[in-house]
């Protein structure tokens, strides 16, 4: 049969189901992968609750983990979860704000040591190019040559400056159930949300029977659906997630119109810039032009220059020989002897004395 569960990624639901001590144990044994026998939710450590500007929902708890040889201690679990995509910058002044807490702090027989902590981010969008829906960070320590060191029992000061950490990618929640914690994690799976309204979740009844814990789960989710403050909070949320789409929008199309100016800016500098090449070549020919003339008109003026020269040489030539014909003629010499003195023919020096 058909189910119809409020949906968890929304904050109000999150916390109804969170705030039972059994589902925390639940959720967070098949997190770590250790059975977790009591959770203490840290008082006052809400965050979002009044709607602000902030994406973020956040929850402490004080957890006792029981080993597999019966060993049992106490860790601090932060688990943050958020719907957009967030500055790392925030989740680290969360976890700054942990260290620092004098209630984190255990005192011993020999020592002041913090409480061992394991963060838990459901995030709502996914984490670069990592294809798996959870993912464990987990710290070890190393000697110089890159040897792991082995340790029976961890070395509470290791711990306290240390932190190993769970990453859930909410949209790789595909329905592919392998595992315990793929099961307690389909509940998250934004693939089951209702197309006529995203805050209630459909899941099958039957894939849960005879799961006590699973079925303790849908029941809380079921209850939270019929909660009328629950879903107020949700209409809320919704509302106040509306208003970031729209912000977003409208800061979307501003860019792009920015974006389109400044195109259309760079294209006009383009153009312009390609104007002011053409007009700049074309300047250079123009005077490249001037110069070619301003050499043409000098050469013509060399060689006018020189023809002038050779005129006026020729003219000098022609003169003298000129007086030498008639300076031989009035000593009474033929016009055959002295064409014959010159080497000229008597019509090329009758032509000079008729000039």
């Amino acid at each position: 049969m058909k189910l119809y569960l409020a949906n968890p990624i929304y904050d109000t639901v999150f916390k109804y189901l969170m705030e039972d001590e059994r589902i925390a144990r639940t959720i967070l044994s098949a997190l770590l992968k250790k059975r977790v026998v009591k959770v203490e939710q840290r008082p006052h450590e809400y965050v979002n609750t009044s709607r602000n500007s902030i994406s973020m929902f956040r929850i402490d708890f004080a957890a006792t983990i029981c080993e597999d040889d019966g060993h049992e201690h106490l860790v601090l679990i932060e688990l943050q979860k958020t719907w957009l995509e967030t500055e790392t910058l925030r989740f680290r002044q969360y976890l700054g704000a942990q260290y620092s807490r004098k209630e984190n702090i255990i005192e011993d027989s020999k020592d002041k040591h913090a409480l061992p902590m394991v963060t838990v981010y459901l995030l709502g969008q996914r984490v670069g190019n990592i294809n798996t829906p959870v993912v464990y960070v987990n710290h070890h320590t190393y000697d110089y040559d890159g040897n792991l060191l082995e340790s029976d029992e961890p070395n509470p000061f290791v711990e306290s400056l240390t932190h190993n950490s769970i990453i859930v990618q909410i949209p790789l929640l595909h329905g592919h159930i392998n595992n315990r914690l793929d099961k307690i994690l389909s509940v998250f799976d934004q693939t089951n949300a209702s197309k006529s309204n995203k805050q209630t979740i459909e899941v099958n009844e039957d894939e849960y029977a005879g799961d006590s814990e699973m079925e303790y789960i849908v029941r809380r989710l079921l209850s939270a659906a019929s909660n009328p403050d629950v879903r107020q909070d949700m209409n809320v949320e919704d509302e106040f997630f509306k208003a970031i789409e729209d912000r977003d929008t409208e800061l979307m199309v501003r860019d792009k119109a920015i974006k389109e100016r400044d195109e259309a800016i760079k294209e006009r500098e383009e153009a312009l810039k390609e104007k002011d090449q053409t007009l700049k070549e074309r300047d250079e020919a123009l005077k490249q032009q001037k110069r070619t003339l301003q050499e043409r008109e000098e050469a013509l003026k060399v060689k006018d220059q020189t023809l002038k020269e050779r005129d006026e040489a020729l003219k000098e030539k022609n003169k003298l020989l000129t007086n030498a014909i008639e300076g031989m003629l009035s000593k009474n010499m033929d016009l055959q002897t002295i064409a014959s003195i010159l080497g000229m023919s008597e019509l090329e020096l009758s032509d000079y004395l008729h000039q």
